[in-house]
Parts: C-alpha cells; sequence; structure tokens
C-alpha cells in the first residue's frame, strides 16, 4: 500500500481549503513525482469520496487526509470522523478493480488473518471503506529500533497459519503457473538489463538467463501449493496493538510455493538481514509447519532450498519491477533498493551449482553496471529539480 520513503511533511503548516465541509490536507513528497499521491481541490475522484461518505454512509467527516498510495492506481485516504478514523481505498474502476481485493479479503479474514475490515464497499465506483490499521509498517519500527524477534515471530506467526489452515481458500485462488513465473522473469531482462544498464546481451547471454530461468520455474512448479500473499514484507504488515500483524496489498494473492511468502519476508528487498538468522528464522518456521503436518519438504536443507530458489524467481521479477516503475511510471523511490535486490540474487545465484552461469553473467556483467546506472538517474533528477 505504501510508496517508500512514504513519510509525508505537511507543506507551509497545513494548507487546507474547505470543500463542502470537509477540511482537506494537501501534502508535499519531498520532491517525489507522484502524480497519485496529490490532492488538489479540483480532484473529482476526492469530491466523489466525500458524497459517498456523507450523502450514503451519513458518516460525519471531520477531515480527509492522504493516507499512501501504492505502485497502481490506487490512492488511499484517512477519514477522521464520526468518533473514529478509517480508510477509503480510492480504485478508479476503469484502471483497478476492487473484487479482487474483496474477495481475497474474505478468505483471508476467514483464516483470522488481521487484514483491514471492509465496512463499506461500492464496487460499480472503486471505493472502499476500510479498517483503519494505523501508520506504522513493520519498515519504519525495525528501521527505528524496534524488537525484530518479536515483530518477525508475530508475522511468521501469522504466515504459518494462513498456509496451514488455508488449504480451501487456496483452491479459490488462481494457480501461480509457469506463464505467470516466466512473465514475471521476462521483466529483469527489458526493464532491468536492457533499459536501466543499457546491456545487449549476445546470443549466449540470452540462452544463459533462458536456462536459468527454466530451471527456477521447474523448481517453483515442484514445492507444495499453499495461499500465497505475493507481497508478504515489512512495507505490507502493519503494527498494530492486538492481533499483529496487521496485513494489507494482497489484492494479487495466488495458490503457489509454499516457500515464495517466507522468502518475500526474511530476505525482504527493504531490509536485510544476516544469513544465519535468516536461516534460523526458516528453520523455525518449517517445525511450525511440520509439528502440524504442513507442507514441511523432507529436511531442513530441502525447505531451505526451496525457499533460497523462489527467493531467485522473486528477485529477478523485483529488479524488472523496480525498474518498470521508474522508465514507465515516474516513481524513482524503488531504485535505490536495487542493490540489495541483486545482491541477494548473486548470493544464491553462487551458492547453487544450477545457476553458476548465471552468477558468473551477474559478476562479470552486472554488478559494476549499477552503480553507474543509479548514479545517472540520481544526477537526472538533481538536474531537473534544480531547472524545473
Amino acid at each position: 500500500m505504501m510508496l517508500p520513503n512514504e513519510a509525508m511533511t505537511i507543506q507551509n503548516g497545513l494548507e487546507r481549503s474547505m470543500k463542502s465541509g470537509i477540511i482537506m490536507v494537501r501534502r508535499s513528497h519531498a520532491g517525489r513525482k507522484n502524480p497519485h499521491s496529490l490532492m488538489p481541490n479540483t480532484d473529482a475522484r476526492l469530491a466523489l469520496i466525500h458524497d459517498w461518505l456523507s450523502r450514503e454512509l451519513h458518516l460525519p467527516q471531520v477531515r480527509i487526509e492522504v493516507a499512501s498510495s501504492d505502485a497502481s492506481f490506487r490512492r488511499y485516504f484517512r477519514v477522521f470522523g464520526g468518533g473514529g478514523t478509517y480508510i477509503v481505498m480510492d480504485a478508479p474502476p476503469e484502471k483497478e478493480d476492487v473484487r479482487p481485493y474483496l474477495k481475497v479479503s474474505r478468505l483471508l479474514e476467514a483464516l483470522g488473518a488481521h487484514v483491514p475490515h471492509v465496512h463499506q464497499a461500492d464496487v460499480d465506483r472503486g471505493l472502499l471503506l476500510l479498517e483503519d490499521l494505523g501508520t506504522i509498517p513493520y519498515l519504519q519500527r525495525l528501521e527505528r529500533g524496534g524488537d525484530s524477534e518479536q515483530l518477525y515471530a508475530d508475522a511468521l506467526a501469522a504466515l504459518a497459519n494462513i498456509q496451514l489452515c488455508g488449504a480451501t481458500a487456496c483452491a479459490q485462488l488462481p494457480p501461480y503457473g509457469r506463464s505467470e513465473l516466466a512473465r514475471e522473469m521476462a521483466l529483469m531482462p527489458e526493464w532491468f538489463l536492457g533499459r536501466h544498464l543499457s546491456l545487449t546481451l549476445s546470443a549466449a547471454e540470452a540462452e544463459l538467463l533462458g536456462t536459468a530461468f527454466e530451471f527456477l520455474i521447474v523448481e517453483a512448479l515442484a514445492q507444495p501449493r499453499v495461499f500465497v500473499h505475493r507481497d508478504y514484507h515489512a512495507r505490507n504488515l502493519m503494527v498494530v496493538d492486538e492481533r499483529n500483524p496487521g496485513i494489507i496489498d494482497f489484492q494479487d494473492a495466488l495458490c503457489g510455493p509454499v516457500g515464495y511468502d517466507l522468502v518475500s519476508l526474511l530476505k525482504d528487498c527493504y531490509i536485510a538481514w544476516p544469513r544465519a538468522r535468516v536461516e534460523s528464522w526458516v528453520r523455525a518456521f518449517r517445525a511450525r509447519l511440520l509439528e502440524r503436518g504442513g507442507p514441511a519438504g523432507a529436511g531442513d536443507a530441502e525447505f531451505l532450498r526451496w525457499f533460497d530458489l523462489i527467493g531467485a524467481q522473486r528477485h529477478i521479477k523485483v529488479l524488472g519491477i523496480f525498474c518498470r516503475l521508474w522508465y514507465r511510471d515516474g516513481k524513482a523511490g524503488y531504485l535505490p533498493d536495487l542493490p540489495r535486490t541483486l545482491d541477494y540474487l548473486r548470493e544464491v545465484s553462487a551458492r547453487y551449482a544450477e545457476l553458476g552461469a548465471l552468477a558468473r553473467f551477474l559478476e562479470q556483467r552486472v554488478t559494476g553496471e549499477l552503480p553507474r546506472a543509479n548514479a545517472r538517474i540520481a544526477a537526472e533528477r538533481a538536474r531537473a529539480g534544480a531547472n524545473p
């Protein structure tokens, strides 16, 4: 739900304007060009939200603030009124469909996961009134020295429960199949290697990438199938007082590999932990699955292999997505996370013989180019800021 560095500064105190009885707080994103996060008085969708809240839901409002926006066309507003706060999801129906969100929300809520309760929904207009899970994502708490052991214990317990109890729910989700896995990894050569690093691949390099991708697809399809959130990480877990964590941004859930959400959490593209600590968490998670008859594999080594290899698939995908978000959508906030994501892929490729050719390619052709590419974008953005 939240963009990188989403902490927003209030420009000139509060820029308030009265419109239909609502105080609208417009906040700036400290240099971020994000067309979805602005809140002008002429925003037709905002007027629609006000009308929906006041006339149809009869919710007395004090004010509406921008809560966050995400990597899609969705925006989120925090509504103060009626003795509490709510979140309104604004998903323009011509660009976003809220029905997958509603479906997955019901499935997860039935499993006991703490997702935002849906108070009201207008599917045709793309508006949802949601429970407010607060303003503190895991990443913020961790970066400020929060108790990582307790936070991850809560997150791993919630994930294990979803996987152990979610067989029926998983059967209602689309499969995370060959086509999805291949399409995701294809983003990396197009957007990361070609567009960001300006690399032209030789026929042999294209072939080695294809061989590595096929290996990872086969390995992913061999894993047991579970309910997969697909973005179960420190930006999408909220610190809440009851039934921690609050879980958001789950609308793209699929039925897929058992290791996927675990690696999303423990090899997070936004925060990294020492390998020994990660392996300890993985073994403890497997023990929890094993104790309750879940898909734990033949031993720790097999389970860790599942974890590592689906992580390679995910990080290949993310390298492409982060670059696409800049070149296609103008969102540069993810570029600083590319080195961490690449490091995960380098480490796994060097660890498994089947990915040896990929490891050599990354070291010889990719690793040295990334700092230069990121520096180039930073310089271009600085010049654009100096000469608007």
